[in-house]
């Protein structure tokens, strides 16, 4: 099950866990990429796996529970053998300048990028769609460490993010489930674009590119690879970790890199 799957590194991680495990793939997306996400189907679909994916706003609870009751219906219970938090729901604002941040903003992106991971979470296992041994996977980026203009709600909500998955992580693990985040550099991908502004994008993955020791940013594949060997069973201990997929990235400075007039 992967919500934001759509596009970027969602769709990534859909590609690569239908070839490796070989996973049938579910997953939910606001419908904005309809083009990726029947792109993604195709492959899946191509690889000998089924894949659906439901047009929805995952992020409400009551939506995660709508979307699990229907995948029971569809599949029965233990379906889910790794679940992948991919949302990209974010509003970019300073703090309390120039615009400042308005609370709408701060719940939609916390809504999104954290509580839903909980929401989801609590779905799985009321509607009992959680395979024996099953995982749990948070995709959250650098942004936690770093002061980049405009990130400050989504670095926030990340951090949030991050406390879920080592509460979750003590309290399933008993019941033989795992529960990690995966933290991974910068990857260019539309909702990066978004956040950075297209101007900003190229100054933005030149800086970010000096940050790293590779001097490049990620892929999306490296990223779904990456998340394939975390579904195998080479990776059965990990529990309540941060895994860092960042390349060694050092900027938490990344403002005054990439807006160095204000300096």
């Amino acid at each position: 099950m992967v919500l934001g799957a759509s596009s970027g590194t969602g769709a990534a991680v859909g590609r690569a866990l239908a070839l490796s495990p070989g996973l049938h793939v579910y997953g939910a997306h606001r419908g904005n990429h309809p083009q990726g996400a029947a792109a993604l189907v195709d492959e899946v679909r191509g690889a000998g796996r089924r894949c659906h994916l439901d047009v929805a706003d995952a992020a409400p609870a009551e939506q995660a529970d709508m979307l699990c009751a229907a995948l029971r219906e569809r599949e029965g219970p233990g379906a889910v053998r790794f679940f992948v938090h991919s949302i990209a729901n974010a509003s970019v604002s300073r703090l309390a300048i120039e615009r400042e941040v308005h609370p709408k903003q701060v719940h939609k992106t916390f809504d999104s990028m954290a509580h839903s991971f909980v929401w989801w979470t609590q779905a799985l296992l009321r509607h009992e769609l959680l395979a024996p041994g099953a995982r749990l996977l948070a995709l959250s980026n650098p942004m936690v460490g770093q002061v980049l203009r405009g990130t400050a709600v989504i670095a926030a909500s990340k951090a949030a993010l991050h406390v879920y998955v080592r509460h979750l992580a003590a309290e399933l693990g008993p019941l033989g489930y795992r529960v990690n985040t995966l933290t991974f550099g910068a990857v260019m991908t539309n909702a990066l674009r978004t956040t950075i502004g297209s101007d900003d994008a190229p100054r933005f993955q030149r800086a970010v590119s000096r940050a790293v020791p590779a001097r490049r940013l990620a892929t999306v594949e490296e990223v779904g690879r990456v998340v394939s060997f975390l579904a195998s069973d080479a990776a059965d201990f990990f529990n309540g970790a941060d895994i860092d997929f960042t390349g060694g990235e050092t900027s938490a400075l990344l403002d005054r890199i990439v807006f160095p007039e204000d300096s």
